[in-house]
């Protein structure tokens, strides 16, 4: 399978900033720059994989410079990292005053795709080729981010073993409390 360079899947999307778009705060909704977020990591997946691909993790979402009504808003955002069948997107979002210019980065995000077949299977996909300093930096420390995304899932999964889909499960440990924490190993 032939490899793609980074900026083959590079998507750009600019917004402005609408008062319904705003907290009470006057900044833009966190869940708002989520949805932004996702929609163009979404679209560097599956321009570098040309299959349909699925969200398998939001790694990290870190919010740096709140955003407000006198900014446009950027999101940039393309492939750095690829495994067999999934794929690590970089999302720069750059909020810019519209009234001085100044550009600064508001936020990044970083976020896992996996590319599927035409009956949903994982499908294999073209490795990535970095080649501006960024591109570079990001594809060298991609193999931590991985090792730090499996360790998170697993402590995601255990956690999920103490949840309950049953109300009536919570009541119950209230009136008769076991340390079931003991039993698991918290």
């Amino acid at each position: 399978m032939e490899a793609k360079y980074c900026r083959e899947s590079r998507i750009v999307k600019t917004s402005h900033v609408f008062p319904p778009d705003t907290n009470t705060h006057g900044t833009l909704f966190g869940g708002k720059l989520m949805s932004y977020i996702d929609d163009v990591a979404s679209l560097s997946a599956t321009r570098h994989s040309h299959r349909k691909v699925v969200t398998a993790s939001t790694d990290s979402v870190d919010f740096l410079t709140p955003i407000t009504l006198d900014d446009s808003v950027t999101l940039e955002s393309y492939v750095v990292s690829t495994g067999k069948t999934s794929m690590e997107v970089f999302v720069k979002v750059i909020a810019e005053n519209l009234f001085t210019g100044e550009r600064r980065i508001a936020a990044t995000s970083f976020l896992t795709f996996v590319a599927l077949d035409e009956h949903r299977r994982p499908i294999p996909i073209p490795p990535v080729i970095p080649e501006t300093y960024e591109e570079v930096k990001l594809h060298q420390l991609a193999p931590q981010r991985a090792s730090h995304r499996r360790a998170r899932r697993e402590q995601s999964q255990l956690f999920a073993s103490y949840l309950s889909t049953d109300e009536y499960c919570l009541q119950q440990f209230r009136t008769n409390p076991t340390d079931q924490s003991k039993e698991k190993g918290v």
